[in-house]
């Protein structure tokens, strides 16, 4: 909704200024979205008279003109190309740094074609006054020269756009705005001017209501003899500052008291109508050409305006195109109609139908108003376009009934948190058009026009926002003693701390969709849940791994130049069985850039990844000391042989995959060069004992430890991961680590054999070991070892 500070003056007596108005519309609960000052858009533009006009030496299209300012200086000199730039003519200077509003250019002193040129003559269509550029504007002879072009014009006139909440559906007219700021104490609500009209003889087109659901109430009357020229420039000024393009007389006053008062209203050429004038149901199937030139078909929900010969007006939301008024119309037909708000709500929703017509009366006009509004109307006609009235003729019956509410002025404390004295409050109420009859309790009488009154909490409503929402005090909630228990479950605990983890060791968190293609999903063994009616054939399966969307990311990624990519996600994979929570990790590109200390660029390879799992798996609290490599599960072709693995406890509980994935599925996605990536199963991890920490408390030795390094000569199928666990399981009391430190194969290694030379770190408890204690340790290391087909290097 927007208006001007001028049209609001109309309704509004005293003295204020545009900020005045938006922070008092801000306060009483109307939020302003913005304000426009035209005069900004013609800063630097003003009335000026060309002295002379003489023909550019160095161009035959152009002239060098003088130009008095109006500001008491020497004339100016502007090069012109417009061919009705002469001597004498008024119009409109540019001058240096004002800024044309059809092209954004700032105006300076150049030289064109060797004459310097001080800003410049304009046209219509360069002030987007219109879409004329045949020459420059020509203002009338006695334009006062010198005088600021917007004050000449009339666009000085600040436009205020305010957003209306959907209840105010009195506030959808400038009238109901003035009344709510009079409430606030913004100035004085001036009375409203209701011209007296009688008419004479009955209307020469009989009006009739024949839906008395959708139309309760169908008002109108004739006027003979109008003249449909422009309309006034007050009111075109008014309309177009609002974004409302002038039409012609007729349909100008229309619009105007709609913006006005918030009272739409329709006007046909009554040369146009054959018969009598009727709402009615619209039958199943008929058509009508909207005042936007598109067809509609209508359904008997819908409600109409029609006669003997068919439909001219889907009643409420737009009229007609062939009964609209012209500039031969003569004869006219008024409509002040009232309509069923939810017929007006469902006829537009199924018609796909929006106006600023229907915006009122789907939120409800006010049906005491339709007489006062006749009136209003025809007063602008008569004093506009002339012509003789006929009687109004009033089908149906209005929908007004006396509402009270009953109401408790402590209530305005006890619900709206604020003491406001009674007197007070029976000042704003009477002010916003309510009657008050005091008493135990008050009877609050509401106004016709205030639909969205119900109960004692809108008057509340009503009273804590005209004195200011800002003047309730603020008072803290009691607050129970001790300290809040903790509400995150388990599972978001470790959520966050996988995510801090991750986020520390330096990858970005991605966030993508839960749904993917069918063809993203095949490499990974197709969606198990699909949907029936997705958003589009791009997420139509719910996804069986987070990998998809990372995949997706890392060649977006590269395809805008990312060297090295380093991200992971928290979120659900849906199987068949369930959703199950995942985090994975994605790299690609370069671990580490090229430089002259480090040299070649370095890729990411699957050790990384294994480090990358082990340290997310170590922050969750899984028991990564006893965890064992084994290989990759997942099914179709996601991991690379060989440079990949699982981590599990025991050979069913997966906790992890890691390693490089297939280059199939990598030129699946379009992702260049190797990526590794982990997937940690969330669900898998063991939960912590609720019957006490899952690690046991640091507690320092007293002792030093011994460290012994082993070398063994092993068959080269051998896993080192499970020779060095059956050495840390050799003596569980004394050997507390154990780590592989070198592998060898080659010279002085039997073909088919590896070196594996394991440290074992030994931790004595109570007292040192001795060499005999020793060497009994060292025994059951060799004796491990060799189970798995190990034996001591000589």
């Amino acid at each position: 909704m927007k208006i001007t500070l001028d049209w609001l003056r109309d309704h509004l007596d005293g003295t204020f200024t545009v900020d005045d108005v938006v922070a008092t519309l801000n306060r009483i609960g109307h939020e302003v979205e913005g304000v426009e000052n035209p005069a900004e858009r013609f800063a630097g533009f003003r009335v000026a008279k060309v002295l002379t006009a003489e023909k550019h030496p160095q161009a035959d299209k152009l002239q060098v003109l003088t130009v008095d300012a109006g500001d008491g200086g020497p004339p100016l000199t502007i090069v012109c190309g417009a061919p009705n730039a002469r001597a004498g003519l008024v119009g409109v200077l540019g001058l240096p740094g004002a800024v044309v509003p059809a092209n954004g250019m700032a105006l300076k002193v150049a030289a064109v074609r060797g004459v310097e040129s001080n800003g410049m003559m304009c046209s219509v269509r360069e002030l987007e006054l219109g879409d004329e550029h045949d020459g420059i504007i020509e203002l009338p002879a006695d334009a006062p020269v010198g005088t600021p072009f917007a004050d000449y014009a009339g666009a000085n006139d600040p436009v205020i756009d305010i957003s209306i909440t959907p209840n105010r559906q009195d506030c959808m007219g400038v009238r109901g705005l003035a009344r709510d700021l009079a409430a606030a104490g913004l100035g004085t609500l001036k009375l409203l001017d209701v011209p007296v009209i009688e008419g004479a003889g009955a209307p020469a087109t009989e009006i009739a209501t024949h839906d008395p659901e959708g139309c309760p109430a169908f008002y109108g009357r004739t006027i003979s003899g109008v003249t449909n020229g422009p309309a006034p420039d007050w009111m075109r000024r008014r309309l177009e500052a609002i974004g409302q393009r002038s039409i012609s007389a007729l349909v100008d006053i229309s619009n105007y008291v709609m913006f006005d008062l918030g009272r739409p209203s329709h006007i046909y050429d009554r040369a146009k109508l054959t018969g009598a004038l009727a709402a009615r149901r619209a039958k199943d199937g008929e058509t009508v050409t909207a005042l936007n030139g598109k067809d509609y078909v209508l359904s008997d929900r819908m409600t109409v305006i029609a006669d003997d010969a068919g439909v001219h007006d889907i009643a409420g939301i737009m009229g007609g195109e062939h009964s609209g008024c012209g500039e031969a119309t003569t004869d006219i037909l008024i409509e002040i109609a009232y309509f069923a708000p939810e017929r007006i709500a469902l006829t537009g929703q199924a018609l796909g139908l929006t106006s600023d017509a229907r915006s009122r009366f789907e939120r409800g006009v006010d049906p005491a108003f339709l007489d006062d509004a006749t009136a209003i109307v025809t007063g602008h006609i008569l004093a506009i376009c002339g012509g003789t009235p006929s009687a109004v003729t009033r089908a149906g019956t209005l929908p007004v009934e006396a509402r009270t509410i009953a109401y408790d002025p402590a209530l305005a404390e006890t619900l709206g948190g604020i003491a406001i004295p009674a007197a007070r409050q029976r000042e704003i109420l009477e002010a916003l058009g309510f009657g008050v009859t005091e008493g135990a309790p008050w009877q609050v009488a509401v106004p016709s026009w205030r639909r969205d009154m119900d109960g004692p909490a809108d008057v509340v409503e009503e009273v804590t926002r005209i004195h200011g929402f800002d003047a309730i005090p603020s008072t803290p909630l009691p607050r129970a003693d001790g300290v809040a228990r903790p509400t995150a479950t388990p599972g978001q605990l470790l959520e966050r701390r996988l995510r801090r983890a991750a986020a520390a060791a330096g990858y970005h968190e991605a966030v993508t969709w839960s749904f993917v293609s069918e063809r993203e999903a095949a490499p990974f063994g197709g969606g198990a849940w699909s949907l029936a009616n997705p958003i589009s054939e791009d997420l139509k399966v719910m996804r069986p791994s987070l990998l998809p969307g990372l995949l997706s990311a890392a060649a977006r990624n590269q395809n805008r130049g990312a060297e090295s990519i380093r991200l992971f996600e928290i979120g659900r994979r849906y199987l068949a069985d369930a959703e199950h929570p995942t985090l994975a990790l994605l790299m690609a590109g370069d671990k580490r850039a090229r430089s002259w200390q480090a040299g070649k660029a370095a890729p990411f390879d699957a050790f990384d990844a294994k480090a990358a799992a082990l340290a997310l798996l170590d922050a969750a609290g899984a028991p990564t000391d006893r965890l064992q490599v084994m290989e990759a599960v997942s099914e179709g072709a996601i991991w690379h042989p060989g440079q990949s693995a699982t981590l599990r406890l025991g050979p069913k509980a997966v906790l992890a995959e890691f390693g490089a994935l297939h280059p199939v599925l990598t030129r699946h996605f379009d992702v260049d060069g190797p990526v590794m990536a982990v997937q940690i199963f969330m669900d898998a991890i063991p939960a912590k004992r609720a019957s006490g920490p899952a690690r046991a408390a640091y507690a320092p030795p007293a002792l030093q430890s011994v460290r012994r390094d082993f070398a063994f000569l092993a068959p080269e199928t051998l896993a080192a991961a499970d020779l060095v666990r059956a050495i840390r399981g050799a003596d569980k009391a004394a050997i507390v680590d154990a780590r592989l430190f070198d592998r060898f194969a080659g010279q002085g290694v039997p073909e088919g054999q590896v070196s594996l030379a394991v440290e074992v770190e030994l931790q004595p408890q109570d007292k040192s070991f001795t060499d005999a204690e020793l060497k009994v340790i060292a025994d059951k290391v060799v004796a491990a070892a060799a189970k798995l087909g190990a034996t001591l290097r000589g």
